[in-house]
């Protein structure tokens, strides 16, 4: 089958179909892997106009003047300028090209919000080892328990020809990110009037997904491990969380366990899942909003709308650059558009409806994963009554030490409280997101552990 009928199908018929029917795409589909599609799945060609280029092989060696792991991102393109901007007086000129969040936010701070245009540069790329257990997962992976879980597959893309809205989502539950990694990152509630208290973080992830001594037969249900230390403010610093994150969360819920330094007692965290409010985030993010999306996918029902040429945030190095000051970053309503870049790419568009009889704050979430690298990128979330309430954006860039795409920052614009959430900014760290420390022993991600890398 060529490409082009393989992605008709996908964005039409094939959505429809019933998870459970669903099996592992042909070998004739899964050849097109690395040929006419990009070795994850995504058009290797541009678009008719020119406006999106041929992805060819994306960026997979640092600058010249990179310092090395842990260090500060260097920007690749630092001669790149806007191409034009889009504003309030310009917007239905390009609404096609937009998602009705990002128009929302345009309307809600109309002098003030505006999206810089800059050349769309595919970076994304991964490592070869990824892109051969994609080929892999391609013919063997299947869904299991309705969509919730998935089996034969590991380390690369479960479904780079996706069938199904859940299949897509789960590219993005499972993208790849490493092994290992260590990030010191600050995150604020910002409100209102502008006023924000940062708070400061380490975070730890072990993506056994990913690790190259595990295998499709020994990942025993866990995706990854996960474990943060809060730093400050003080009242809260020494409080740690743990997660054993679970690929079929309905057979086997997500196990957690917090830390707290005042009580020095280590307990079960069975709330930390689905629309639960993070601690840090003054109510403007639920627990399965981290990391854009994440958890187990069971109370919604998700349809593949299919493709769409989108601008979306993409190569952020200046969000993340050492000479960036929360403080500048940080204004009233919005993120400082002066510090971000957006670009056309092509993103795969997936709705997620809330079940009948199942609970949470969002009615209705439409996502937006960037073709190349499956992350998603933007994310509108509805309420109840049907109106867009929270539009989530993702401050993409390629992480070119792997290389991997993943964020510079990630934020959480509440329209209605006219508040936002921004968080994973490292500009201000000492040092930024290391993926070369030796990966620990899986004893260091288990209960007893936690208490002793609590301080007070």
């Amino acid at each position: 089958m060529r490409a082009k009928t393989i992605l008709v199908a996908v964005a039409t018929s094939l959505s429809l179909l019933s998870i459970s029917t669903q099996a592992a795409v042909t070998p004739d589909q899964a050849s097109q892997l690395g040929k006419t599609l990009t070795p994850l799945g995504a058009e290797r060609a541009g678009n008719a106009s020119g406006t999106i280029p041929e992805w060819t092989g994306g960026l997979t060696k640092p600058p010249a003047d990179y310092k090395g792991p842990g260090s500060h991102h260097v920007d690749p393109f630092p001669s790149d300028k806007p191409l034009f901007t889009i504003t309030k007086a310009n917007v239905e000129q390009y609404k096609n090209n937009l998602t009705p969040g990002l128009i929302a936010l345009i309307n809600a701070n109309p002098e003030t919000f505006n999206i810089p245009i800059y050349q769309t540069r595919r970076t994304g790329a991964a490592p070869q080892s990824v892109y051969d257990n994609t080929l892999k997962n391609a013919t063997t992976a299947t869904l299991v328990a309705d969509g919730n879980g998935f089996e034969h597959a590991y380390g690369g893309t479960p479904f780079p020809i996706p069938q199904n809205g859940v299949e897509a989502l789960w590219n993005h539950i499972a993208r790849y990110r490493g092994t290992y990694v260590v990030r010191r990152y600050s995150a604020a509630a910002v409100q209102r009037g502008g006023a924000y208290s940062l708070s400061s973080t380490q975070q730890e992830a072990l993506f056994n997904f990913y690790d190259p001594n595990t295998t499709a037969e020994t990942l025993n249900n866990i995706l990854l491990y996960y474990t943060d230390l809060t730093l400050s403010p003080a009242r809260q610093a020494g409080g740690s969380v743990l997660v054993h994150e679970t690929l079929n969360q309905v057979s086997e819920p997500r196990q957690a366990w917090s830390y707290n330094s005042g009580q020095r007692r280590v307990r079960r965290a069975p709330g930390v899942a689905y629309d639960t409010p993070t601690d840090v985030s003054d109510g403007l993010r639920t627990v399965d909003d981290t990391d854009m999306f994440n958890g187990a996918p069971d109370r919604y029902d998700w349809k593949l709308l299919g493709k769409k040429e989108i601008y979306i945030p993409y190569n952020n190095y200046k969000i993340s650059s050492e000479m960036t000051k929360y403080k500048d970053l940080l204004q009233p309503e919005q993120l400082n558009p002066a510090y971000t870049r957006f670009e056309l790419h092509r993103v795969w568009v997936v709705e997620g409806t809330l079940k009948a009889g199942a609970r949470h704050i969002y009615a209705k979430r439409t996502l937006y994963l960037d073709e190349d690298s499956w992350q998603a990128a933007l994310i509108d979330q509805y309420d109840g009554r049907g109106e867009l309430w929270r539009v989530s954006v993702a401050y993409l860039k390629n992480y070119y030490e792997l290389p991997t795409t993943w964020v510079a920052a990630e934020v959480n614009y509440d329209l209605q409280a006219r508040r936002y959430f921004a968080t994973q900014m490292d500009s201000e760290e000492p040092r930024a997101v290391d993926f070369s420390q030796p990966t620990p022993d899986i004893s260091y991600f288990k209960p007893a552990a936690l208490r002793r890398r609590g301080v007070r």
